[in-house]
């Protein structure tokens, strides 16, 4: 029996390692037909050609041979274990600053810092002579002449120090990430492709801080909120962008740090992966990929209109569901309202009423956000169809999936009937964040590895194969 078992090993391996090898040559084929490869020499073009026809031990040939004639690297083909948990970690930090900047946006507390000081701005008001000043300062604020003017030092104390810590919290995040990264780039423990990545993350923390600026200036210039025609409050614009710039952070972190360890996994369990690998290449698992896709484009777009809803208060309206007032959905008139419209042709009046407009961003929210149960539904309704392909840690959170956009599209509506209390509001916010998640790590699950990982696997098997 144990002959047995050894034979039927090396047959899985060999058949493992005949399918990552034919993947790598295939991605040689189709590299060598770009004109920009027309230098690489001709045993490798003849050697990519043979594999996509011959059997496993050409094409074991070629994929060394590729490795030959590949440029070599100072950088690594994988990334230190290290940076996968820091990218891990800080996309936690992100989490709780999404939620957090909800919480301040709720409490009315964004537009309490009117100064924007990057560096010297992490020191808190000490002394009462400092919190008077800083009160000072907010008192000529459109908010407080128009809104809070019954407010006193005290009142003043919580609603900065929502804001400032909201933005400590940036600050902390930003320090957290970036000197790590550079310190990982310096010494070379990254691969050149993750390098690349991780600079971007940062670039994108540091626009971000820019951008929450430009957010909060647009509640306190008073020329800008005549021109939108607005009481003291942040543009909704300015918001989504605040909003999906602090999202595209997050998902990049998950994404960078899911691969780095996900390569790490490779290394470790190569007979393991193997199978995997054989599931998500197959053809009839495209179209689940492309569904998956589609759905995490769905919830993105989902999420940002939620934006919109928050910057308008247009949840504060139309407090039943799934009856909007007494219709499903208001008139035509009140959807597309003219006073919406700034020019005189009223060229303006379509987009200006689905961005500006309360009753309309709250009827897109509700249609977008049916769609993305519905969707998510669907999918896995499909996916029984080909389960045996799926990979596991795939279905895994296609089904957690499923049981969060069933209690987000709950918050969703216990927030709306409520009016909006701040408890559930944070709770719908951060739910969709969680279910982008899910979606995410769904979508990454069905990535193929790098072709620099199918080559050290394809190594890995080799020397299994051999051993047995």
């Amino acid at each position: 029996m144990a002959g047995v078992r050894s034979v039927q090993t090396a047959a899985g391996i060999s058949a493992s390692r005949a399918a990552i090898n034919h993947s790598v040559s295939k991605s040689i084929w189709k590299k060598t037909s770009n004109p920009m490869f027309k230098t690489i020499p001709s045993r490798f073009f003849s050697a990519a050609v043979r594999t996509s026809n011959a059997a496993a031990k050409s094409a074991t040939e070629a994929t060394i041979n590729a490795a030959k004639v590949a440029p070599k690297s100072n950088w690594p083909a994988n990334s230190n274990k290290a940076v996968g948990y820091l990218c891990i970690g800080s996309s936690i930090l992100v989490f709780a600053i999404v939620v957090l900047g909800g919480l301040t946006r709720l409490t009315e507390s964004g537009l309490s810092i009117t100064e924007w000081k990057p560096v010297t701005g992490s020191i808190p008001p000490l002394t009462e002579e400092d919190w008077l000043e800083e009160f000072e300062k907010y008192k000529e604020s459109p908010e407080f002449k128009q809104l809070n003017s019954h407010m006193d030092v005290e009142d003043f104390k919580f609603i900065y120090s929502m804001e400032w810590s909201h933005r400590l919290l940036g600050r902390i995040i930003g320090t957290v990430f970036v000197l790590p990264t550079l310190y990982f780039i310096a010494r070379k423990q990254v691969s050149l492709k993750t390098a690349g990545k991780l600079l971007g993350i940062c670039g994108l923390i540091g626009v971000q801080g820019a951008i929450g600026w430009w957010m909060v200036y647009s509640g306190i210039d008073t020329e800008l909120l005549e021109e939108r025609r607005s009481k003291p409050t942040v543009s909704q614009y300015r918001l989504a962008t605040h909003l999906g710039a602090a999202f595209i952070v997050y998902c990049a972190m998950i994404s960078t740090g899911f691969s780095v360890l996900r390569n790490q996994w490779i290394m470790k369990n190569p007979q393991e992966y193997a199978k995997y690998f054989q599931q998500i290449q197959s053809k009839s698992l495209s179209k689940f990929k492309f569904l998956s896709k589609g759905l995490l484009g769905l919830i993105f777009v989902t999420a940002m209109s939620g934006a919109f809803v928050a910057g308008l208060d247009a949840g504060l309206i139309y407090n039943t569901f799934p009856h909007m007032g007494d219709d499903w959905v208001p008139s035509a008139n009140e959807l597309f309202d003219p006073v919406y419209s700034r020019v005189k042709d009223q060229s303006d009046l379509w987009w200006r009423n689905m961005l500006e407009n309360q009753a309309t961003v709250q009827l897109q929210h509700r249609i977008l956000a049916t769609t993305s149960a519905l969707s998510v539904f669907a999918i896995h309704m499909y996916s029984h169809k080909i389960k045996t392909i799926i990979p596991r840690h795939a279905y895994k959170w296609l089904n957690i999936s499923m049981g969060i956009v069933s209690l987000q599209y709950a918050l969703g509506i216990c927030t709306l009937i409520y009016l909006v209390p701040t408890d559930l509001a944070a709770a719908h916010q951060a739910g969709a964040l969680t279910l982008l998640t899910c979606v995410l790590l769904l979508v990454n699950n069905l990535k193929k590895p790098s072709r620099a990982n199918l080559m050290i696997l394809q190594k890995h098997l080799q020397q299994a194969a051999t051993k047995k």
